[in-house]
C-alpha cells in the first residue's frame, strides 16, 4: 500500500468510521483494513459491470446505492404535498385535496427523479472513461459527499444541506468539478497544498466545500458565464424525446425544475411545446440556457423563466423574449395572469397576516378594472375565500365614498335608491319600458339587467358597471350614453343603427351588436373581452376594428375585406363571409383584398 493511499483511507476512516460502511464481523482487522475490504468488494462490482456492461449487475449495483441513498416514504415529509397545493393554489388551480393517492402519486414522482438523478452519478463512475481512472478510495469519498448535496443556491453558490428527508433529485453530473475536487483533495493530502480559503476544507475531508469552490471557479472562469446575448431559440416538439431537452439544461445551474428530475421535463413536453434561448459558450456553439418558455398545448404559453434570482429574466434578456413573444397570439394575456397571480398571493399572504390592503389591492381584489385571470379552468377560489370578509370599509376605500352611501344587495338599494352611490351586487330591473324616475348608482359592482328598456330618454346609467350590462330592448342609440367602464358583456342586441352611439374604450366580455346593419358612425372598443358579434353588418366601410378580441369578431353578412381597418397584427380571428381572417392568412388576405 503507497503512502497516498494510506493517507486516503486514514482521511476516510475519520470522516466515514460510524458510518455503514464499516461493517464489523464481515472484514477482520483494524477499521482501516475493515473499510479496505468494503473498497475492495465496491470496486469488484463496479469493474464487473464496466467490463460486462451486463444490465443485470448495472441493475444490482445501483439498487445497492438505491437502498442508501434514496429517501424513504416515511421520511418524505407532510410539508411537501402542502407546498405543492400551495403552488397550484398561487397559479390558480383551486384548492387541491390531500389524499392518499395523491401522496402515493407524489412519492412515486420523487423517488424515481432520485433514483434517475442518481443513475447519472453511478453511470459515470461506470463508463466513463476518465472516471473508469479513478480510485475505489475517491470514488467512495465523492459519492459519500454526493449526500450531502441538496439544491444549488445560485447567489450563495452553495447546495442546500441535504438529509434523510430532502426530496430534491440529486444535481446533475459535473465532470470538470468531480476532477478539480478529487484534485484538491490529492494534492492536499500530497503535500498539504491548497488555496488558503478551504484549508479547514480539505484537512476535514469535506466534499461538499470542495466541490462547492470548484465549482465557482468554473463559473468565474467563463465556462458558465456569458459575456453577450447573441444566441437562438430550439424548440421541442409537445411528445418528443424529453432526454434531449432535460440534458441540454444539465450543468448550468439554471434553477429550472426541467433540468433536476426527469419527471419534470417529461410532464412538461407531455403538456405541450417547450422553447429554449441558448446563447454562445466559449466555443462558438449555442449551449448556454437563458430563457425557457413552457407551453400548454402549442399556442398556449404556461409559464417563461429565466436565469435570475427566483428564476427571474436577465435584463439583456428581455428584448430577446418581446421579440420571440410576437410569435404567440396570447402573450398579453400570459402577462396578465402571471402579473394577477403573483398580486392575488401578496393580498393572500396580507390577509392571513392581519394587515391592512391598499386602495389599489382593494380594487383589484374586487375586480375593479378588470377580472382576476389565471391559469385554472375555473376563478381562483382565493378571491371569494378572501372576499368573505367583504367589508363596506373595504368598498368606501375603494370609491371614496362613506360607509352608508355603499349598499351590500338588492334589497337595500330598493329601500333608498338615492342615499346610495354603490351597489355591491347584480341589480335586476325586470319589466321596466321607460327610465323616467329611475335613480341608478354611479357605481355597480355586479350586472346591470334593463333588458326591457325600450328607449334611453332620461336614463342616467352608473359610471362604472364592473359586471355585465343587458340593454338588449333598445332598437336606436338616441340619449343613450354608457359607463365609462364595463367590465362585463355589453348586450345590444336590438340596436339598428350606431347613430348617436358612443361605447366605452373597454368591454370586458363580449360586445353583442347583432342587428346592427351598417356601421356608419360606429367607433368600437380598443379592446373587447369576449366576442365581438356584428353578424348583419352587409358593409363596413372605414370601419376600424378592435386591436383587440379575446374571443372572434363575427362578421359573417360581411363578403368584402374593401376599407375595412384591420389591426396590424391581427391577433384573433375574423368570421366573414365564406371564408375566415386569421393570424395567420391575413397578409394574404390583404394582398388578395377578397372581395
Amino acid at each position: 500500500m503507497n503512502n497516498i493511499e494510506n493517507k486516503w483511507l486514514e482521511c476516510l476512516v475519520k470522516l466515514y468510521e460510524k458510518e455503514l460502511m464499516l461493517n464489523k464481523g464481515i472484514f477482520e482487522g483494524s477499521k482501516k483494513e475493515q473499510l479496505l475490504g468494503n473498497l475492495e468488494v465496491l470496486e469488484e462490482a463496479r469493474k464487473r459491470v464496466m467490463e460486462t456492461k451486463n444490465k443485470e449487475l448495472e441493475k444490482l449495483y445501483k439498487e445497492f446505492y438505491y437502498d442508501l441513498f434514496i429517501i424513504k416514504e416515511d421520511n418524505i415529509p407532510y410539508s411537501v404535498y402542502e407546498a405543492e397545493v400551495k403552488l397550484a393554489r398561487e397559479r390558480g388551480y383551486g384548492n387541491i385535496p390531500i389524499t392518499d393517492e395523491y401522496k402515493k402519486e407524489k412519492n412515486k414522482s420523487i423517488i424515481q427523479d432520485q433514483k434517475e438523478s442518481l443513475d447519472k452519478w453511478l453511470e459515470y463512475f461506470i463508463y466513463d472513461e476518465e472516471a473508469k481512472t479513478y480510485k475505489s478510495w475517491e470514488v467512495f469519498w465523492v459519492l459519500e459527499g454526493l449526500q450531502k448535496l441538496g439544491k444549488y443556491d445560485k447567489e450563495k453558490h452553495k447546495y442546500t444541506k441535504r438529509d434523510k428527508t430532502t426530496v430534491y433529485p440529486y444535481p446533475e453530473v459535473n465532470k470538470v468539478a468531480i476532477f478539480n475536487t478529487i484534485n484538491l483533495m490529492e494534492e492536499y493530502l500530497k503535500d498539504k497544498k491548497g488555496p488558503e480559503e478551504l484549508k479547514s476544507a480539505l484537512g476535514q475531508g469535506n466534499f461538499k466545500q470542495l466541490y462547492e469552490y470548484s465549482i465557482e471557479q468554473q463559473m468565474l472562469q467563463g465556462e458558465r458565464k456569458d459575456n453577450g446575448i447573441e444566441g437562438k431559440w430550439i424548440k421541442y416538439d409537445q411528445g418528443s424525446d424529453y432526454h434531449k431537452l432535460r440534458d441540454s439544461l444539465q450543468g448550468y445551474k439554471t434553477g429550472w425544475c426541467t433540468a433536476a428530475g426527469e419527471s419534470f421535463a417529461k410532464e412538461q413536453l407531455e403538456d405541450g411545446d417547450f422553447y429554449v434561448y441558448y446563447s454562445v459558450d466559449e466555443n462558438g456553439e449555442y449551449k448556454i440556457p437563458r430563457i425557457a418558455i413552457r407551453m400548454n398545448g402549442h399556442a398556449k404559453i404556461a409559464e417563461i423563466r429565466g436565469i435570475e434570482q427566483n428564476q427571474n429574466l436577465e435584463p439583456e434578456m428581455l428584448p430577446i423574449l418581446d421579440e420571440k413573444l410576437k410569435e404567440f397570439p396570447d402573450k398579453d394575456k400570459y402577462l396578465k395572469k402571471e402579473h394577477d397571480m403573483k398580486k392575488l398571493t401578496e393580498i393572500d399572504n396580507k390577509i392571513n397576516q392581519g394587515l391592512e390592503l391598499t386602495q389599489e389591492e382593494l380594487k383589484f381584489l374586487y375586480e375593479i378594472d378588470s377580472k382576476i385571470e389565471g391559469f385554472g379552468w375555473n376563478n381562483d377560489p382565493r378571491i371569494e375565500e378572501i372576499k368573505e370578509r367583504i367589508q363596506k370599509r373595504d368598498y368606501s376605500k375603494i370609491y371614496n365614498c362613506k360607509e352608508e352611501e355603499i349598499a351590500l344587495n338588492q334589497e337595500e338599494w330598493e329601500q333608498n335608491p338615492k342615499q346610495f352611490k354603490v351597489l355591491v351586487e347584480d341589480l335586476d330591473i325586470y319589466g321596466l319600458t321607460s327610465a323616467e324616475g329611475l335613480v341608478l348608482p354611479q357605481t355597480l359592482v355586479g350586472k346591470l339587467w334593463l333588458e326591457d328598456l325600450t328607449s334611453a330618454e332620461s336614463l342616467v346609467l352608473p359610471q362604472t358597471v364592473v359586471g355585465d350590462l343587458d340593454l338588449s330592448g333598445l332598437t336606436d342609440a338616441n340619449d343613450l350614453v354608457l359607463p365609462k367602464t364595463v367590465g362585463g358583456a355589453l348586450y345590444l342586441y336590438s340596436l339598428t343603427s350606431a347613430k348617436g352611439l358612443k361605447l366605452p374604450q373597454t368591454v370586458g366580455g363580449s360586445l353583442e351588436l347583432s342587428t346592427l346593419t351598417d356601421a356608419d358612425d360606429l367607433v368600437l372598443p380598443e379592446t373587447v373581452g369576449g366576442a365581438l358579434y356584428l353578424p348583419s353588418l352587409t358593409s363596413a366601410k372605414s370601419l376600424k376594428l378592435p386591436k383587440t378580441v379575446v374571443g372572434y369578431l363575427n362578421l359573417r353578412n360581411l363578403i368584402s375585406t374593401e376599407c375595412l381597418i384591420i389591426p396590424d397584427p391581427l391577433t384573433y380571428t375574423i368570421h366573414m363571409c365564406g371564408f375566415d381572417i386569421t393570424p395567420e392568412n391575413v397578409e394574404e388576405c390583404r394582398k388578395k383584398q377578397i372581395r
